[in-house]
């Protein structure tokens, strides 16, 4: 099946638009050479075109063809009980209704008309089973060889610098997706466009992992090694019925799996699971850690039928646990796990995990570079808003610092042992939200989930020093003064709320300090001509700048952790996105003559 892309990791910097005018200089990570440039009859711009192909055999249950895919929602009958297919989730309602009964035959029919989506993202029309028919001819049959190469991703966006014939940069085209790639190389295979990759680029394997290359030879050998690397599963079921005993048991033991959703007896238990993290060893030994770091010890055993395959749990004390589940989906990183009368686990493969707690490794994880009080909950009101800018550093000696407007509050934190597992104390004047006792309840490299009694946060490692896109734009921000040339929060306004700003210089300061001065408006009251706040660029599934200065107006209303959307030297765009994904607000901010 075609690996599911993670979010965003890749700076929008592939963007930035390379002028060959005189206008102002906009600096790209990477400059393409002539001999990058892809050739329209090359190996490589193939292997591209059958990477960004689109890869149908999920939903095979339904149209028996992986190199079509059906446009939901669709209607079918599956032995005799309609339903409706809204999403790909769906697909296991008429594996379940398969599975039901051994000895029965099973049965689909569909609902016409449909629409179709060919591996070359055409869409076709399709009115009765006779068309649909003739089309799942021009298709390999099941687990056949085909051209689609579906083991290895590209991570998005990516984009394509576009030369005119003296090879001079007339455009830079930016691609979010495998439809938009496929569409554009197209254009390159018929020389209607002249084009090269813009690099690094990163690359999704069929396990998760990623791989950034370099330029093209780093690419084609990447994808060439890859795209026989995995089980493509281009048969005709869901789920994975072809599944191995062997290659399921290998599976399971290779990471520690933790638990994402569960539910028991179709009532929802994730609340109470979530996290919790599953190891399975040799020996049919299972182990599960619960968040408070106990260790529950059970046996587990694997076996496969024609229904599929099956994993059977055992525990003493884990009775919700003990079952056994049928996998319903198993998708790069990820396993689906279900069983009738309304249960149903889902596991995410997690290799960076740390199993076995200690005082020292705990430790020595807090004092790696920063940390980013990425969200903070205390008796149910957010105030992770209030630690924008603000990173944390833990130090060897107990010393903990928070820095705030450029300068650094000391304080004292403490990691113990208590019955109910490892806690991390907290000890900083000024900062009662922080002044904690925490439990620690997840911990992996990068990641620090605490809560205690109606409190949660969760600690995300920032590394500045270590990534050259933060180092960039760092760079760029302190090297100048800065003003507001575009503020749009996208209400209606009699008066364009960037004028609000007009009169402000922006000075951005290496200690993470930021000074907002207004010495042109006479109007102005004395405690507004100087605010001050805090700054802080870190990735997170893309690169965001963060801004907070309290309630100092008009600055107050940009208090928020902004994504950068392009950068150059003396312009730079920022968008405030919803939890839908739609842009709120936009924040352009230009470097002053």
């Amino acid at each position: 099946m075609k690996t599911k892309m993670r979010t965003l990791l890749l700076l929008p910097f592939f963007a930035l638009m390379l002028f060959t005018s005189c206008q102002d200089e906009v600096i790209d990570i990477t400059e393409p050479t002539e001999a990058e440039a892809l050739v329209a009859t090359s190996e490589l711009t193939t292997m591209i075109s059958a990477t960004a192909k689109m890869d149908g055999s999920a939903d095979n249950i339904i149209d028996q063809a992986s190199c079509l895919s059906v446009e939901l929602p669709v209607t079918v009958v599956v032995n005799g009980i309609e339903i409706i297919i809204d999403s790909k989730e769906d697909y296991k309602q008429i594996e379940a209704i398969y599975n039901k009964f051994e000895d029965d035959d099973d049965y689909l029919e569909i609902k016409y008309p449909i629409k179709i989506i060919s591996a070359d993202y055409t869409e076709i029309t399709i009115n009765s089973r006779a068309e649909l028919i003739e089309l799942i001819k021009t298709c390999k049959g099941e687990n056949e060889e085909d051209d689609d190469i579906e083991c290895i991703d590209f991570q998005y966006p990516i984009s394509f610098s576009v030369y005119n014939t003296q090879f001079q940069v007339v455009n830079v085209v930016t691609i979010e997706s495998d439809r938009a790639l496929y569409q554009f190389i197209k254009r390159v295979r018929n020389a209607e466009v002249f084009a090269s990759l813009n690099f690094p680029v990163t690359m999704e394997l069929a396990d998760g992992t990623t791989i950034v290359v370099n330029n093209n030879a780093e690419l084609e050998a990447t994808i060439k090694e890859a795209k026989d690397a995995c089980n493509e599963d281009d048969n005709n079921d869901y789920g994975d019925d072809d599944f191995t005993k062997e290659r399921l048991d290998a599976l399971l033991k290779t990471c520690p799996w933790v638990v994402y959703e569960f539910q028991r007896n179709s009532a929802s238990l994730s609340n109470s699971y979530r996290e919790y993290v599953i190891i399975f060893k040799d020996d049919n030994v299972v182990k599960v850690r619960a968040r408070n770091g106990d260790m529950l010890t059970g046996t587990w055993t694997t076996r496969v039928t024609n229904n599929g395959a099956l994993i059977k749990l055992d525990f003493d004390t884990l009775v919700d646990f003990t079952l056994e589940w049928f996998v319903y989906d198993l998708e790069p990183g990820k396993i689906k796990l279900y069983q009738a009368g309304g249960n149903k686990i889902i596991l995410k493969k997690n290799c960076d995990i740390v199993i076995d707690y200690t005082k020292e490794r705990i430790e020595s994880y807090l004092q790696e570079c920063y940390w980013r009080v990425a969200r903070l909950s205390v008796n149910g009101n957010d105030n992770e808003k209030d630690y924008i800018g603000t990173p944390l550093k833990f130090f060897a000696n107990n010393v903990v610092k928070i820095r705030v407007n450029g300068e650094f509050v000391s304080g004292t934190y403490e990691v113990g042992v208590r019955n109910i597992g490892y806690i991390l104390k907290i000890t900083l004047d000024g900062r009662p939200d922080l002044k904690l006792e925490w439990l620690i309840t997840f911990l992996e490299p990068g990641l620090i989930k605490l809560e205690n009694e109606n409190n949660k946060m969760i600690l995300e490692r920032h590394c500045p020093d270590v990534d050259d896109d933060l180092k960039f734009i760092d760079a760029i921000l302190i090297s100048g003064k800065w003003e507001v040339t575009k503020y749009d929060d996208g209400l209606v306004h009699v008066i364009d709320p960037t004028e609000q700003f007009k009169n402000y210089t922006m000075d951005f300061m290496i200690s993470g300090r930021v000074e907002a001065t207004n010495t042109i408006d006479p109007n102005t009251t004395p405690v507004n001509k100087l605010l001050v706040g805090s700054w802080l660029t870190y990735r997170n599934d893309g690169l965001y700048l963060g801004l907070y200065f309290k309630d100092q107006a008009p600055f107050n209303e940009l208090n928020n952790r902004w994504k950068v959307k392009s950068v150059s030297t003396t312009k730079i765009e920022l968008k405030d996105y919803s939890s839908t994904g739609t842009v709120e607000r936009l924040l352009i901010i230009e470097k002053k003559n």
